[in-house]
């Protein structure tokens, strides 16, 4: 038999994987679409958890739709002593997000407050648990970390302008406009609203593109009375899946990069679990209760 899976597939399938990340908390994503949006970003987060599960649960039924003819060389099982070493050996990085829900979900801290709680914790496991981070190397990751966060401040400062520009356009009235039709149904107005997102995402990146929809979105899904958590919890799932797909996939340059293979092949793997994903997506846009539920249990 072959020594292993479809390379192109497989990388297919670690991209897609990659993105259910920005739902997951702490989620980017949702920080910067709670602060242009003015919804709770604690709810976003707690609100995201069940979803990004069902996108994991998406991709394993595309993984086994995709390898179910393949008979790869299966490497030899893992005994229980050596399952049981590398549970305990991930302890502390398993805790990471834990500590994040919990205290969440029982008030304990605020996003902002995590994001502290998050970053001191990490720098203790990585320093004094693991030993993979060295004082000497905290310089240039301070360094590295004030270059991301400029980045980020970058695109909000372009954002913002871009945002003045739509609004002197009257680009969000012509928008309004064009889905006033579907705005009785709220099911159907999502359906539009996440179409509109997928075609946005196919050309600009995941921080812009939720900078620059966002306040020209939100009006729309207010007036339509559709819960603002729920909405953002679609409009981030929609944001990550364009991570992965071309022309501008980010994802998809990164991990053509790591995995050496070309794009039409990597393109030619990831499209099963595109599809899975946006099922995914879709599913969530037809049954709210799969987000607004859980979201509430979460929330107490």
């Amino acid at each position: 038999p072959p020594p292993g899976h479809n390379r192109a597939s497989a990388a297919g399938l670690v991209a897609a994987g990659g993105i259910i990340a920005p739902v997951i908390p702490p989620s980017i994503g949702f920080v910067i679409f709670g602060v242009a949006a003015n919804v709770s970003i604690s709810k976003l987060f707690l609100a995201g958890i069940v979803p990004g599960l069902l996108l994991g649960v998406g991709l394993c039924f595309a993984w086994w739709w995709v390898v179910r003819k393949e008979n790869p060389a299966r490497l030899p099982r893992k005994s229980i002593t050596e399952i049981w070493r590398a549970l305990i050996d991930g302890f502390w990085a398993l805790m990471l997000p834990m500590i994040i829900i919990l205290g969440l979900r029982f008030g304990i801290f605020t996003p902002t407050e995590a994001a502290v709680v998050v970053a001191v914790y990490s720098l203790v496991v990585a320093m004094g648990v693991y030993r993979e981070l060295r004082p000497a190397q905290l310089p240039a990751l301070l360094a590295s970390t004030a270059q991301t966060t400029a980045v980020v401040m970058f695109l909000v400062a372009a954002a913002l302008v871009s945002s003045w520009l739509i609004t002197v356009a009257e680009i969000s009235d012509q928008i309004v406009a064009l889905v006033q039709p579907f705005a009785g149904n709220k099911t159907l107005l999502t359906f539009v609203l996440m179409i509109i997102v997928v075609i946005v995402g196919t050309a600009l990146d995941m921080t812009p593109t939720i900078l620059i929809l966002t306040p020209i979105l939100m009006p729309i899904v207010k007036q339509a009375g559709i819960d603002p958590v729920y909405f953002g919890v679609l409009f981030i799932i929609n944001n990550a899946i364009g991570l992965i797909t071309p022309p501008v996939g980010v994802v998809l340059n990164v991990v053509c990069g790591v995995a050496r293979v070309s794009m039409d092949d990597l393109i030619r793997g990831v499209w099963p679990f595109m599809i899975a994903q946006l099922v995914v997506l879709a599913l969530l846009t037809l049954f709210p209760v799969l987000v607004t539920g859980p979201a509430k249990w979460f929330g107490g």
